[in-house]
């Protein structure tokens, strides 16, 4: 549905309830800040008076194929869905009375109060979101540009110089602000990125004051914030800010300690810290995913535990991907990813070194098939993210490493297409070995499977039924005088 026809629904809906609402928050920020309404997803309403109540009247005059309405009564709220013609989540606009908040210290959950306009904007994080505009003059004839909002626009809180001089400020007393909500100070790090706006000074030495707070903030609330912050263009503004100001170590301190640069004998290694977050905004230049900069943020975090100075090779760091692994695991855990996406950031962090191993010793067919085989589908972004941890400012170095990728690319596809691995499996299937082996399921069917998916990815055979089958009938009786007697069927 087109916006302007959402805030003619709207206002007929106002008019009709005898109620003033206003669009407010990231709608009127981005529209002043230039942004094209193609790119809105959602906008927030706030209803001087029940928004639960105007939601239900709103959602009862549209028709259930255009959408749906999800409630929430404890904070006099709800989000109104817009479904496109397939079903899929078009867009979304929420309703909310004004409100005051007030915290317990334990909690971040509000206890939530009807309030004025102004007392509501006073709640919200930063002054650019702390603006509001009547929908009566969105729902006009005119266009909604910059110039039109800014006739009509509630600005309490000088949101409007805030955004032209670029600073991300509190409304209220930032300690106040911070120690209420926690979160907010992750969302004045993705704010920060997302805009690349400066932080007020007064902000940025509160947030270190309540980095500790986060302690009471849910995993899935930090995961879902720091994923946003992981999508903007350069994640590294944000997490740098995250990091300078003791936040980033109350959820990833296995990253945090990656800061730092030891000497020994007159030699020094690259701070990990920094080529980390080098590593995840060249993911994002690439059009890698959040969670591929996640991989990214978690890929070295092995290293701190690993580094060891050795006469003769300086700085090492052996094994650090293997370590780094089992570190990931527990951080996925910690902050709840699901099971897929756990699986996908750890296997590209344990993987991440082997393309390098693969070139240092030679781009060989079985060590392709290797790659292709243990990586599946993933190997993609696998290679994204070793391009993307070529940090040198050495422009022959990287020009060197960057070509050896691009050949390693065509080899991969060389090899998919000759051998036609994208489904790799054995083509003499655990079926037909159990036939001609007289064997019920069990250990031995697999093992021989097993050497047979070896033996193709070793380049000993191709991956063709007919060759599979005779290495079959060459190699079956070495497994089946190991059998166990009750895999036998005779």
């Amino acid at each position: 549905m087109e916006h302007k026809k959402i805030f003619q629904l709207v206002e007929k809906m106002a008019k009709t309830a005898d109620c003033e609402v206003f669009a407010v928050g990231g709608f009127v920020r981005d529209v002043l800040l230039g942004r094209g309404m193609d790119e809105l997803k959602d906008i927030d309403f706030v209803v001087v008076g029940s928004g639960l109540e105007f939601a239900k009247k709103f959602s009862d005059s549209l028709s259930e194929e255009v959408g749906s309405l999800v409630e929430f009564p404890d904070f006099d709220t709800a989000r109104y869905v817009f479904k496109d013609e397939q079903g899929e989540v078009d867009f979304e606009i929420e309703f909310a009375g004004a409100r005051a908040e007030s915290y317990r210290s334990e909690s971040r959950k509000p206890i939530v109060e009807a309030a004025d306009l102004e007392k509501d904007l006073s709640r919200r994080d930063f002054t650019v979101n702390a603006m509001a505009v009547p929908v009566k003059i969105l729902a006009g004839k005119k266009k909604i540009t910059a110039e039109l909002i800014s006739e009509k626009i509630v600005d309490p809180f000088c949101g409007v110089e805030d955004l032209t001089r670029k600073i991300l400020r509190t409304p209220l007393d930032a300690d106040i602000t911070f120690s209420d909500d926690p979160l907010r100070m992750l969302r004045a790090a993705r704010f920060a990125a997302k805009l690349e706006f400066r932080i007020h000074p007064e902000t940025i030495v509160a947030m270190k004051r309540n980095a500790e707070r986060l302690k009471i903030i849910s995993a899935e609330r930090i995961n879902e914030e720091l994923f946003k912050l992981l999508a903007t263009q350069k994640p590294s503004i944000g997490l740098k800010i995250l990091h300078d100001n003791d936040v980033l170590a109350e959820f990833l301190p296995e990253v945090s300690v990656l800061d730092g640069v030891e000497e020994v004998h007159g030699y020094n290694h690259k701070n990990n810290l920094d080529h980390t977050f080098k590593v995840v905004d060249n993911i994002a230049v690439s059009g890698g995913s959040a969670l591929l900069c996640f991989a990214g943020l978690l890929h070295d975090i092995g290293k701190t535990d690993t580094k060891k100075f050795m006469p003769g090779r300086g700085w090492t760091f052996d094994m650090h991907e293997h370590l780094g692994k089992k570190l990931a695991a527990i951080i996925c855990r910690r902050l709840r990813l699901s099971t897929a996406q756990a699986r996908y950031v750890l296997k590209l962090v344990r993987w991440h070194q082997q393309p390098i191993a693969l070139m240092d010793e030679g781009v060989t067919d079985s060590a392709v098939r290797r790659l292709i085989v243990n990586l599946g589908e993933d190997l993609r972004d696998l290679l994204i993210l070793c391009r993307s941890d070529i940090t040198t400012g050495n422009e022959m170095k990287l020009k060197k490493r960057l070509a050896n990728y691009d050949y390693l690319s065509r080899r991969i596809d060389e090899v998919i297409e000759a051998d036609k691995l994208r489904a790799f499996q054995s083509p003499f299937r655990g079926d037909e070995i159990m036939e001609q082996c007289g064997l019920r399921p069990g250990p031995t069917v697999g093992k021989i499977k097993k050497a047979l998916e070896e033996a193709i990815l070793d380049g000993k055979i191709k991956n063709d039924y007919e060759e599979a089958k005779k290495y079959f009938l060459e190699i079956k009786d070495n497994y089946l005088k190991n059998a166990n007697d009750w895999e036998k069927i005779n």
